[in-house]
């Protein structure tokens, strides 16, 4: 969630009379209420208004300013699910009155809660003999925050017992610099120190287990494993990094675990690649969060942490609270919140089965890999993967050839169904007036969210397009997406043509923008770094949901206005508007 700063009404009026563009509106408009139509009433947006008014103008105030954001279907910035069917719509909002940390009140809610930790155990391949604990949770972010706490506890628990110093010079974590900021804020919410592994264009931005190992020591509580980077989809090597820190243990006697962020991946790579080993069947593996969110399909505001075995989550992070009615144990940083998630979570498993499931990311796979080899034939050099044939056996091509199903994702190099790509390096060559920035502009305007940023630490002179390929995006929508994108590019070719004069003095305004305006920075990466770095920690460009802001042009067109009746059947409220 981003941070809001308080807005004082009287100070907004002042800085509108000076601002030359509202200074251009009547006096008596105040950008400080809402408009009812007609202006039949006039209700404050920054304070609590005195009197409510009917619910139906309350509901058509927000449902109209609603109408400014973007199409979620057209958001390919985003790797959360847009969608669900309106039996899932119904049985949410039936239960969305209900508290999930209440147990005892709502036994039936809970008990289906266990339900989704043990599938997800059993899809993540817990050895048989462990007991997997597990939480639903708002989210991957929180999830890694629970998972990464458990490692330092345990860390601090085996530093005691040794009877070594756990404050000089304290817990560090490593992962790579193409990391979710989620992690980074880990790290620095709970006082451990971040070691990010400077990544390159070789190790196809993410991170290299045989450059990680350099950064562990007694002192590191874990490795995070990132499942599908958030940059180019490329999956981090889980087995690897497990084999590498064996061989760390069997030399040093430091036993270092793994957490893997499966924001995405544990979502995709179960149904994708099967016998692919990342989860509890690796052995150094404690701990996998995941975004039920995700590619998990529910609506936003849920994830999931499954713990190996109960054994691994120390007893100091859980509470036992009694005053709901019975005695509850529990493992989140948050509290209170609707059960209508975790219920929509089951209502996926059961539609959709592990055959619905592989279908869907299979579909989005090819989708991607269709797009990826469009791109790769016009302007763009790809910088994700997907779409590159894999090293597999004669045997395995063969049995895909014969099958003709040329679209198995194992035939193919292993990764998130993510497009990531920039401008190559003939096109630049030709056209050195062209940012590829503009691209992300001008797709705005057609609707399209198509984000363009950098690449993390070393490497972040590399500005990179990306598009998110889910279960939204069919065929069709790439069809239409990859024209777009041709079209676009295809009008920045030509200095003085208007897309190009459109987007300099875009360029220019933002140079010589008035310095009352309102800007949201940048996250920005914690300035201390690990004496191996190199000074390569974090990213200063921005990507995924770091840095990337858009805006609307405004333009959308408004339908007639439609009479309304309020709630009792009495007076005009407000315009109804095309969905």
């Amino acid at each position: 969630m981003a941070l809001s700063k308080h807005i004082d009404p009287d100070e907004l009026i002042q800085a509108c009379k000076d601002h030359p563009h509202f200074g251009l509106l009547d006096d008596g408009l105040n950008p400080t209420t809402h408009k009812t139509v007609y202006g039949l009433s006039d209700i404050p947006k920054f304070t609590l208004p005195s009197d409510g008014i009917p619910r139906s103008a309350a509901y058509q105030l927000i449902h109209d300013e609603m109408e400014l954001d973007g199409a979620p279907i057209l958001n390919l910035a985003s790797f959360v699910n847009t969608g669900m069917d309106h039996h899932a719509d119904r049985l949410m909002q039936e239960n969305m009155n209900k508290n999930l940390v209440d147990f005892d009140e709502y036994p039936a809610t809970q008990a289906i809660h266990t339900r989704c930790i043990s599938i997800l155990a059993d899809l993540w391949k817990v050895p048989k003999g462990c007991k997997a604990i597990g939480t639903a949770t708002t989210g991957s972010s929180e999830a890694i925050m629970l998972g990464g706490l458990a490692m330092k506890k345990r860390w601090q628990e085996k530093m005691k017992a040794a009877g070594k110093d756990i404050h000089n010079p304290g817990p560090n974590i490593v992962f790579g610099a193409n990391a979710q900021v989620a992690l980074e804020k880990f790290a620095r919410y709970f006082d451990v120190e971040c070691r990010l592994v400077p990544v390159t264009e070789e190790s196809h931005f993410v991170m290299d287990p045989k450059e990680a190992i350099k950064f562990v020591d007694e002192n590191t509580i874990g490795v995070m494993v990132i499942m599908g980077s958030t940059y180019t989809g490329e999956f981090e090597d889980v087995k690897s990094m497990s084999d590498l820190l064996d061989e760390y243990e069997a030399r040093t006697g430091i036993d270092i675990p793994i957490h893997v962020d499966g924001a995405s991946g544990a979502f995709t790579a179960p149904f994708a690649y099967p016998d692919y080993q990342w989860a509890f069947d690796v052995k150094r593996v404690n701990s996998i969060n995941a975004s039920g969110h995700k590619f998990g399909l529910t609506y936003a505001g849920l994830g999931w942490l499954v713990i190996k075995d109960e054994s691994l989550l120390p007893k100091d992070l859980i509470f036992e609270l009694h005053y709901l009615g019975t005695a509850q144990s529990s493992f989140t940083l948050n509290f209170s919140r609707s059960a209508a998630p975790v219920l929509a979570q089951m209502y996926r498993f059961l539609e959709l089965g592990r055959k619905g499931y592989t279908e869907i990311v299979c579909a989005d796979l090819a989708n991607a890999r269709l797009l990826s080899r469009a791109l790769e034939r016009s302007y763009f050099t790809l910088l994700s993967n997907i779409h590159r044939p894999a090293k597999v056996s004669v045997a395995t091509r063969v049995t895909a050839t014969l099958g003709a199903d040329q679209e198995d994702p194992n035939l193919y190099c292993r990764g998130l169904p993510v497009v990531a790509f920039r401008l190559s390096d003939e096109f630049m060559k030709e056209y050195p007036h062209v940012q590829q920035r503009w691209i992300q502009q001008l797709l705005r305007i057609k609707g399209w969210i198509v984000p363009n940023y950098n690449a993390p630490k070393a490497v972040e002179q590399i500005e990179m397009l990306r598009v998110v390929v889910r279960s939204t995006l069919s065929a069709d929508l790439v069809a239409r997406l990859l024209t777009d994108i041709l079209e676009v590019t295809e009008s920045l070719k030509e200095r003085g043509s208007d897309s190009t004069l459109m987007m300099a003095l875009q360029a220019h305004g933002e140079t010589h923008k008035d310095q009352t305006s309102v800007n949201h920075p940048a996250q920005r990466r914690p300035s201390g770094h690990h004496p191996h770095s190199n000074g390569s920690n974090g990213s200063n460009g921005s990507h995924g949901k770091r840095g990337h802001r858009t805006k609307h042009n405004g333009s959308r067109p408004e339908a007639m206005g439609v009479h309304h009746k309020d709630d009792a059947g009495e007076g005009q409220v407000g315009f109804g508007r095309p969905c």
